[in-house]
């Protein structure tokens, strides 16, 4: 798996992830997260489109995200989706947990979610 992180100018960020997302390297997202969650009112945005496979360990991942940047006065959102991930999320009833949007540009705005 590989993450990216691009800050914008307006402070928030958005966060990359290619691979897969399971227990053997959802280390990788949990760190970045944790320094990218570190901050005041953060506001992170994930980029889901090149996932290719998550386990509940990567769907973890997302909601100790998601609880931590709203306990910090801020908003994790998650974007791109594969129809995989798309699906899985709303069958374990995440879709209506998180903010789930089609383009990281909804995301970033919070316009049109999933």
């Amino acid at each position: 798996m590989h993450v990216s992180v691009v800050g914008n100018q307006d402070d928030s960020v958005v966060v990359t992830v290619r691979g897969n997302l399971d227990v053997d390297s959802a280390t990788v997202l949990t760190t970045t997260l944790e320094q990218v969650l570190d901050r005041p009112a953060p506001r992170v945005v994930v980029d889901l489109s090149g996932v290719e496979f998550c386990d509940s360990i990567g769907l973890s991942t997302f909601v100790v995200g998601n609880n931590r940047a709203t306990a910090g006065g801020g908003w994790l959102r998650l974007a791109c989706p594969t129809d995989f991930l798309e699906r899985l999320l709303d069958t374990v009833g995440l879709t209506r947990h998180l903010g789930v949007y089609a383009t990281v540009g909804d995301a970033l705005t919070g316009r049109q979610e999933l």
